[in-house]
């Protein structure tokens, strides 16, 4: 037998509460959003506008900004676990971009960059366990990564169907012109 209000959220008074009104969706999605990448207010802002002065759909500019980013990238390619663990590689000084240390999560790759490690065999084995934790990874389309030599390469930009995250974007966007 089932309880009663096993449906509603926790709390005494749960049963009160009402439809969330549109600022709230909205206000959700955005969360949704910065929470999944790992970024605060002022840095998605910052995204935001650049994702504006971009030609094209400013909630997929948004999401494709935020998909090319070093440490989501290090995280699609398995070079990290999450992407907390990416950015603590990155900040460590373990990534090379193209050859030069990058030391910023926020990153933005571009097509034909080659991401690899440190020379170093701790950089090397710090990897290689996390790759080894999900060997069987699928890697997005416009990624391609070579496990012997631990490198990654961006062969493209994402696009709307590479962002896995369930996103209404219009709604970021609607709330975010504001």
């Amino acid at each position: 037998m089932e309880r009663p209000g096993r449906n509603n959220p926790p709390g005494q008074h749960s049963w009160r509460r009402g439809k969330s009104s549109e600022y709230a969706v909205r206000l959700r999605e955005k969360q949704k959003v910065k929470r999944y990448y790992g970024v605060l207010e002022r840095q998605f802002m910052i995204y935001f506008r650049m994702a504006e002065r971009l030609k094209g759909n400013t909630g997929v500019n948004l999401l494709v900004l935020l998909e090319r980013r070093l440490d989501n990238v290090l995280y699609k390619v398995g070079f990290g676990l999450s992407r907390k663990a990416a950015r603590e590689l990155i900040t460590h000084g373990h990534i090379r971009v193209n050859g030069r240390k990058i030391d910023r999560p926020s990153y933005l790759v571009r097509p034909g960059d080659a991401v690899t490690l440190k020379p170093t065999e701790k950089s090397a084995k710090a990897v290689k366990a996390f790759l080894e934790m999900d060997p069987n990874r699928q890697i997005q389309p416009w990624l391609e990564i070579d496990r012997g030599k631990l490198e990654a390469t961006v062969k493209g930009l994402p696009t709307r169907e590479d962002v896995q995250i369930p996103v209404e974007e219009q709604l970021i966007v609607e709330l975010s012109s504001r």
